[in-house]
């Protein structure tokens, strides 16, 4: 599911060193955010990728870590940076105070995304990235891509009923948020917003269970690492929300708002239908 979409964006090539020849394109290209590492290697000429983020080949946090073992991965260092000689660097907020100094006093021009939270967003993002790297025709190929995609998806399975983003050490998710409006897109209602919690709260194991959501919005299932993730397989959570209620949204998929949105809806709207699967007698699926 993961790289569906990977598979199917086919304007950027994949093989070869060769950097396109439109005119003024960069042909350096930095990226210390792992949000931009999704768009540039979907849009950007494989020669023109000069590093990564350095979480980019990690499998836990990297939608596109397989496509990114290709490319080499930097923390972000002034030293590095200099190394690199890029003409192009995006940062999202990432990269010491001393690299962007470097980068500040050498004129290389440096593009801040804006993270996004929202579909929208991710369609602003889509046009600024493929216009700073020179394939404009690009970010609009991969636009009707994912619009395509998502109106596959079919009508939203939520019907209204009640989820919960609950993540290690019990913070849950709230209003404002990519994981809110990818709620609210599938159909359902944020159990945060219906508490009117902020974007990232608090909330015990007893309260979750007084408030009984119909879904569990999980980033792994029945795996215990530590004291953080034990709390999500506690009796009494297990018993107001079962496995069978629980919806796996990897890490990778939600980390950033980009390319992967489509896929992490298509794992959200899966995720309720396998549900509604489960919880529905036999008798009543004949």
């Amino acid at each position: 599911m993961i790289f569906a979409l990977m598979a199917t964006v086919s304007m950027a090539p994949t093989t070869g060193a060769k950097v396109s020849a439109t005119p003024g394109a960069p042909r350096r290209i930095v990226s210390l955010s792992l949000c931009a590492d999704q768009y540039l290697l979907l849009l950007a000429d494989p020669g023109q990728i000069a590093a990564l983020n350095r979480f980019s080949q990690d499998r836990g946090m990297s939608w596109a870590y397989a496509r990114a073992r290709s490319f080499r991965a930097v923390r972000g260092s002034a030293e590095e940076l200099m190394t690199l000689r890029p003409d192009l660097v995006f940062t999202s907020g990432f990269g010491s105070a001393a690299a962007l100094e470097v980068l500040r006093r050498r004129r290389v021009p440096v593009v801040a995304l804006d993270r996004a939270e929202d579909y929208p967003a991710i369609e602003r993002v889509t046009r600024q990235v493929a216009a700073a790297i020179g394939h404009p025709e690009r970010g609009d190929a991969l636009i009707t891509d994912m619009r395509a995609r998502l109106r596959a998806l079919g009508p939203p399975p939520g019907r209204g009923r009640v989820a919960a983003y609950y993540q290690r050490r019990g913070y849950l998710t709230g209003q404002g948020t990519l994981i809110d409006e990818m709620m609210r897109h599938a159909g359902l209602a944020n159990l945060a917003g219906r508490l009117g919690r902020p974007m990232l709260s608090y909330l015990s194991i007893e309260q979750l269970a007084t408030a009984r959501p119909d879904f569990l919005l999980v980033e792994q299932k029945g795996v215990v690492r530590d004291r953080g993730t034990e709390m999500l397989e506690h009796p009494l959570l297990r018993r107001v929300v079962p496995d069978r209620r629980r919806i796996l949204l990897p890490e990778a998929l939600t980390t950033c708002a980009g390319p992967s949105y489509p896929d992490a809806m298509a794992a959200l709207y899966d995720g309720i239908r396998k549900a509604d699967r489960l919880s529905t007698p036999r008798s009543q699926s004949r």
